[in-house]
């Protein structure tokens, strides 16, 4: 049976048109761009600091060609290591009030819906001369600290320098390696001291991952597909799952984020901080753990809670997913909020930190750049380049953009799950229980680990239920799956 063309490309350029997305950078932007670019030289200048000299690395996903920050880290006495993250001047490139710059504040971050990328800033930039590739000079921002042996994070300095990535490293490659179900990758083995290095990245980010847990941070594991494509169709959903090399930059840029933060503060600067507030919906998250045979305290408890999750992820780590996946939905999502030094911060719920902004990611995320500005002009001894009144509209509108850019990659998500399954209609699946109730049944099936919604034969399903489904219907345009329940499997 020949099933219609489903023109993927064009669903995802109308999906962030509506969500108020501007997709298509205009002329003036390219324009600016390409100027930019073609001037580009880096110089050493007084006040900068060369460091191209060290075994600077990244870790990041296979395609990724807009990187961010590289790493480097040292040995030092009693056991101590000291970290050295490097994150790409951006600034640089994209000054404040320039046209790039106002594209880049009015999308607020890249979207990632998988068959394309809108990029915040122009591939001449993020993919250029802004972007952390190999072989190539770069001025970036260097954030200091130290790790100690508990894991206790002792903050350093920041200052601008001149860098040049040794090794662009991947997330699978390496974290199968650091776990022992893979060999070191030839890039590794063959670059001298970069094996050394990993290591001891490694040892400090599980450190620092440690000394998070016991302080309460929660340890979830929602999943989401992501799309394979071959530029015209889908071929494939797979779930990218967390390993050692993804833990080690999460806990490299949790530790240079607090780092920022506390630098900003001592310098008496606003700025915006990344926030989870304390779960409104404790209650329910209390039902939730009743449900489990745990009893969670009357007043909310990162460390109760921490201990929970991580006792039903050894239970049953399938259903694991949809655990987190409830919890995270009761706890509230992140946001955005400006912060006042001396002022009591409210906060990161889920992270077990409390002072934490966004601030590794600027070729990614337009708040990251804001952080970089206010943080160069401390170190230039300028004028802030922005007021209170200024980052109060930017949190509030940045936290906006966030929503909405998970909207549309949800949305492209489920639209790429309808178009590859189309050609199964009529075939069984087995699947767990996503979602029971007044709005409908839902469910994740095992494989391809598509979701959608139970249309026929729903009535009395719960929550973690396995279950055998029947594929009824599928609308790639409206990112719609339809199923019959069958029976328990």
């Amino acid at each position: 049976m020949k099933h219609e063309h489903v023109d993927l490309k064009s669903i995802a350029w109308e999906t962030m048109e509506k969500y108020g997305f501007s997709p298509r950078f205009s002329r003036e932007v390219i324009h600016e761009a390409e100027r930019v670019s073609q001037k580009h030289q880096v110089h050493i200048k007084k006040g900068i600091r060369d460091l191209r000299g060290l075994l600077w690395s990244s870790i990041d996903n296979v395609d990724s060609e807009d990187l961010d920050q590289i790493e480097y880290v040292k040995e030092g006495e009693n056991g101590e290591i000291h970290v050295k993250v490097a994150i790409s001047d951006v600034d640089q490139y994209v000054p404040k009030g320039s046209k790039t710059d106002a594209h880049a504040g009015h999308n607020g971050t890249s979207v990632y819906p998988g068959i394309i990328t809108f990029h915040m800033l122009p591939d001449q930039l993020c993919k250029g001369i802004s972007s952390l590739l190999p072989g190539q000079d770069s001025y970036a921002i260097i954030i200091e600290y130290t790790v100690m042996l508990d894991g206790e994070v002792r903050s350093g300095n920041i200052y601008q320098g001149v860098v040049r990535n040794k090794a662009k490293l991947v997330y699978e490659e390496i974290g199968n390696w650091l776990m022992g179900y893979g060999p070191v990758p030839p890039q590794v083995a063959t670059i001298e001291g970069l094996k050394r290095q990993i290591e001891l990245q490694n040892e400090a980010a599980v450190r620092l991952r440690e000394h998070r847990r016991r302080q309460g941070a929660l340890d979830l594991e929602t999943l989401e597909a992501q799309v394979i494509s071959d530029g015209e169709t889908v071929t494939d959903l797979i779930i990218q799952r967390q390993n050692a090399a993804h833990y080690l930059i999460e806990e490299f840029m949790v530790a240079a984020n607090g780092t920022m933060v506390l630098f900003l503060e001592k310098a008496g600067l606003p700025l915006i901080q990344r926030v989870v507030r304390v779960p409104k919906y404790w209650e329910e998250i209390r039902l939730v753990a009743a449900g489990y045979g745990e009893k969670l305290p009357v007043h909310p408890d990162a460390k109760s809670l921490s201990s929970f999750l991580s006792k039903q992820r050894k239970a049953d780590p399938e259903r694991f997913p949809d655990l987190s996946l409830t919890i995270v939905k009761l706890m509230g999502s992140g946001e955005y909020v400006p912060f006042i030094p001396g002022k009591n911060p409210i906060g990161h719920f889920a992270l077990a930190v409390t002072d934490y902004t966004h601030g590794t990611a600027p070729n990614r995320r337009y708040v990251d750049l804001i952080i970089q500005r206010l943080i160069k002009s401390v170190l230039l001894g300028t004028k802030p380049p922005y007021t209170i009144q200024e980052l109060d509209e930017k949190a509030e509108w940045l936290s906006g953009r966030e929503k909405a850019a998970n909207k549309v990659e949800r949305f492209m998500r489920k639209s790429a799950a309808a178009v590859l399954l189309k050609p199964r209609i009529g075939e069984t699946f087995e699947a767990f229980v996503t979602g029971a109730s007044e709005k409908g049944t839902y469910v994740r099936l095992i494989d391809p680990p598509a979701e959608g919604r139970v249309v026929k034969r729903e009535s009395g399903l719960r929550v973690g239920q396995k279950v055998v489904v029947k594929l009824l219907r599928t609308d790639p345009y409206n990112g719609h799956i339809d199923f019959e329940y069958l029976q328990n499997p």
